[in-house]
């Protein structure tokens, strides 16, 4: 049977929460010490340990057949390889920043100025729309230095906290894009090996809807246990369980992890009491 080829980010914050999310599918890997290829033990895997520029070439040439990788480099670098699944980590920005003492407050303001970058495909294609010109200086790493040797008069490139800008005295005048690892596929990808992907989107799906979700037990009285459920927007219908004390029930159910305040706010409103919120591990549908 063969074996279907991932690629990962050889090493940084990516490839930890790579490797968290195939454990996490029940994917298990023998990795030494700066191995370049492992297999999994218990599923019809191999991971590519790769530097991240390099990965969208790869997918384009069939060397891999998926990968986890930054949509911002895929955007770069990858033209119209497929997205399969967007992972929800490794958030960042692809941004435009300049000094903080430059007059410059919004992209037009660069108009035909100088700007450093390691996305230059990102930021032609987005000057472009906007109907804007500069001139494109391309930086491999370290790219926040260039307005202060006076190589360019503002730069683009990937913002997750926004202390790398601070740091370099810059300031944060335009969102080109926000990203986050995503699931891309080769163009080159056989049935076989298709149908293992399916299986791994299938598990990525319910380790990610329970990541975003939280299961939630409540007491509450009989007659206050309609309002209750309808607060809650958990799946098809919650769980309603009699207590050993007469008159009062068990309500199970499960709430998006984004709405979790608003809905504690509003059951406790509705008379609930006894209120336990646990992690989901996965959510199969």
């Amino acid at each position: 049977m063969s074996k279907l080829r991932i690629a990962v980010q050889k090493s940084g914050r990516l490839n930890e929460d790579s490797m968290r999310i195939l454990k996490d599918i029940g994917i298990s890997i023998d990795n030494g010490k700066d191995q370049l290829k492992a297999s999994a033990r218990n599923f019809p895997v191999e991971v590519f340990y790769l530097r991240n520029g390099d990965i969208p070439q790869y997918l384009k040439d069939g060397v891999v057949d998926v990968a986890i990788i930054g949509e911002n480099v895929l955007i770069e670098k990858g033209g119209d390889i497929e997205i399969a699944e967007k992972l929800g980590f490794s958030k960042c920005k692809v941004s435009i920043a300049v000094p903080k003492d430059s007059t410059a407050n919004s992209l037009k303001d660069l108009n035909e100025k100088r700007i450093a970058t390691s996305y230059p495909v990102t930021v032609k294609k987005f000057l472009k729309e906007q109907g804007l010109e500069a001139q494109l200086h391309k930086i491999n790493g370290s790219v926040e230095i260039a307005p202060n040797i006076g190589l360019a008069d503002g730069i683009c490139d990937i913002v997750s906290s926004g202390s790398t800008l601070f740091k370099n005295g810059l300031k944060e005048i335009e969102v080109l894009l926000k990203s986050e690892a995503v699931l891309a596929v080769s163009p080159i990808l056989n049935d076989e090996r298709k149908a293992i992907l399916e299986t791994i989107q299938f598990r990525i799906q319910s380790v990610l809807k329970g990541r975003q979700s939280k299961y939630i037990l409540l007491n509450a009285p009989n007659d206050k246990v309609q309002d209750i459920i309808n607060v809650l927007p958990g799946m098809k219908s919650p769980t309603v369980l009699p207590l050993a004390q007469e008159g009062w029930s068990s309500i199970h159910s499960v709430i998006s992890k984004n709405e979790f305040w608003d809905v504690i706010d509003a059951l406790k409103e509705k008379g609930a009491e006894g209120i336990l919120v646990c992690p989901i591990e996965k959510m199969v549908l």
